[in-house]
């Protein structure tokens, strides 16, 4: 049996190319007492593995070279010398790109099938979600009334951050890239107003859906956009920092906020924040937010790829805003 792994070839200088990760062959491991084996069954492609690439100094680690790109994946036990978990298990865990892992059983959260299907484990009710539940509610402080606006407002992110709003009884805008995008954030998900970065003025937009300024911006991608929210905040906003998907093949280096006053002005405070910092409550949130599926009130998109072999390129349609929906990989 055969292990097959993306390792990291180089560090990629502006967009990731597909040299810049190679594919090895390594025999499947064995577990040894108070292990399992763990068998890949999807695996998540997210923006902050762009960061990872990078030697810069960051909240986590880089990728060193040569080693196995890391990412979170839904997985099944195939053997088990651990009592805690039995062969059929399905968990989510951080296993890297990779067909195969033993664990030790730290770090893995046991998925229930029933609930949902396993796959939203990576999405609305795993990291993403998590990232809209605990940015949302707990760094922005989100109250009743108030207007929310995020950006990338279609993605595994920004998607569960709009409907979080509405089910908060706020007003929610989303900035999405295109018809079909802004459509279904409105239509689908109901959020009360979107606006298309890519065909009309976001800042004219801003001042029709938002005519009293914006309370919370929940910002994904950094860049103009960012200043261009910030010129339109309400007394007392919070902005919150998650992603910055704009800036991050950046080669001439990352451009930061210029209408920073506003801030000032408008008494207003800016956070950058990672779901890790919430890790404890991880479970807390997860069963909050599968309450709200299984009452219609919380939906999600997958935008699932077929093949271990196409992360190279599945990884770019993140940069190239091709994907719609939480993005992932299904493994064989």
């Amino acid at each position: 049996m055969v292990n097959r792994q993306f390792v990291l070839a180089r560090r990629p200088a502006g967009m990731p190319q597909e040299s810049d990760l190679r594919i090895v062959e390594t025999p499947v491991p064995s577990p040894r007492d108070g292990e399992v084996l763990l068998r890949a069954l999807y695996l998540s492609v997210d923006p902050y593995m762009r960061g990872r690439m990078n030697a810069a100094r960051s909240y986590a680690p880089p990728v060193e070279i040569g080693e196995v790109m890391v990412g979170g994946a839904v997985a099944r036990v195939v053997e088990s010398k651990n009592p805690a978990w039995q062969p059929g298990d399905i968990v989510n865990l951080m296993m890297g790109w990779q067909e195969y892992a033993v664990s030790s059983g730290d770090g893995l959260r046991r998925i229930d099938p029933a609930i949902a299907p396993v796959s939203t484990a990576l999405g609305v009710l795993g990291m993403p979600g998590l990232t809209a539940y605990f940015g949302l509610l707990e760094v922005c402080g989100v109250n009743a009334g108030e207007t929310v606006v995020v950006s990338a407002a279609a993605g595994a992110v920004g998607s569960v951050v709009g409907q979080i709003a509405r089910i908060k009884g706020c007003r929610a805008v989303g900035i999405a890239g295109g018809p079909e995008k802004c459509n279904y954030i409105v239509k689908e998900l109901g959020f009360d107003a979107a606006i298309d970065y890519k065909n009309e003025s976001v800042p004219d937009g801003l001042r029709k859906h938002c005519p009293k300024g914006v309370n919370v911006y929940f910002d994904n991608v950094g860049g103009q956009i960012l200043d261009d929210v910030l010129a339109q905040l309400a007394r007392g906003a919070r902005v919150v920092i998650c992603g910055a998907i704009s800036q991050y093949n950046s080669t001439t280096g990352i451009r930061g906020p210029s209408n920073y006053l506003s801030l000032l002005i408008n008494s207003a405070r800016m956070e950058g924040f990672v779901v890790f910092n919430y890790l404890s409550r991880y479970g807390e949130a997860a069963r909050e937010m599968a309450g709200w599926m299984m009452a219609g009130k919380l939906k999600s998109r997958e935008d699932i790829v077929e093949g271990f072999e196409t992360f190279p390129d599945t990884l770019l349609k993140l940069f190239r805003g091709e994907n719609f929906g939480k993005l992932m990989i299904k493994v064989g």
